[in-house]
């Protein structure tokens, strides 16, 4: 955070009330002094809180904040936010947007925690760095916690260019990042997704769209995902073949494979996606449309996107 304190002239652009902090710990102790403290301070401002951290941690926070933590609202994060892709509109909208406008909202957000798998990596910095776009404006402090220890120093250093602002181990002060560069962390990890052999492969176009989906939906049967789980498959193949035909070029290839405990469906096509929140803002009330890759987002495991002069490719998981 910058030093400087002083209220701007007249014409100059007003500071972002959004705060986005990386906090550092290395050990059980700094997470709850760090964490705890940042909620007690926000309830007692009359803020709301909300602390958005995987269940082992969560157990920490509501046993350090005592009789507080009803006064928390607390999610899992490895359930609410197991796809990263989610966590922006279901998770930190869904409760920033709660409270009567302007109200200082404060947000314990950990996507990044030790056990992440390297599918999973990449979106988590995509959505660190997108936070800054998707709440720039807003009266929203976001603190998210990196484990020190834990984690790689990769992860370490994309959490500096992911967040403007940073809290080291040990302290309380913000300083500044000065490797904050959250549209290079974007970049960075939007990774091309190689082809899998195997696959069951459906090119398709605006006459074939339902033959094609319920193809995919035997294939995902065949591989083992039933109920809720086989429809939300069957849900997000017709979401993002729509999308290609209507958005894509016309035409696209659709393929299912199964990888560990996972069901996986892909869509490419020759598009370009050109707005990294597509899929991640919520819902505007009372305009249709726009909502086929939020509503995947929402419903998928895990959701990884790349695009390029060539084309674009969504992959989603699904466990069986």
């Amino acid at each position: 955070m910058s030093a400087k304190t002083e209220h701007p002239e007249a014409g100059q652009d007003r500071p972002d009330p959004f705060v986005h902090l990386a906090f550092f710990h290395r050990d059980e102790r700094q997470y709850i002094d760090g964490t705890v403290s940042f909620v007690r301070e926000g309830l007692a401002a009359g803020d709301p809180v909300a602390v958005a951290v995987p269940g082992d941690r969560l157990r920490l926070v509501r046993d350090a904040l005592g009789d507080d933590a009803g006064l928390v609202h607390l999610l899992d994060m490895r359930e609410a936010g197991r796809n990263p892709g989610r966590i922006i509109p279901g998770v930190l909208h869904r409760f920033a947007d709660a409270p009567p406008e302007g109200r200082r909202v404060r947000i314990v957000g950990e996507p990044v925690w030790p056990g992440r798998s390297p599918q999973e990596y990449p979106a988590c910095v995509q959505h660190e760095a997108l936070i800054n776009a998707a709440f720039r404006g807003r009266t929203v402090t976001i603190l998210c916690p990196y484990d020190e220890r834990g984690l790689p120093e990769r992860a370490l250093i994309d959490a500096r260019a992911t967040h403007p602002a940073v809290i080291r181990a040990g302290s309380r002060v913000r300083w500044p990042s000065e490797a904050y560069a959250p549209e290079e962390a974007v970049a960075r990890y939007n990774e091309p997704l190689p082809l899998v052999a195997g696959a069951l492969t459906l090119p398709f176009e605006a006459g074939t769209l339902t033959r094609v989906r319920h193809a995919a939906a035997d294939e995902g049967r065949r591989l083992g995902l039933t109920g809720v789980r086989l429809e939300d498959l069957a849900l997000a193949t017709a979401e993002l073949t729509t999308n290609s035909v209507v958005h894509g070029g016309g035409t696209g290839v659709l393929r299912v494979w199964a990888d560990g405990g996972d069901v996986l469906c892909e869509v490419r096509d020759r598009g370009r996606l050109t707005d990294p929140l597509a899929g991640r803002r919520p819902p505007v009330r009372g305009r249709g449309g726009g909502r086929g890759l939020l509503l995947v987002h929402l419903i998928a495991d895990l959701v990884r996107v790349h695009t390029g002069e060539d084309g674009t490719t969504i992959r989603c998981w699904f466990a069986r």
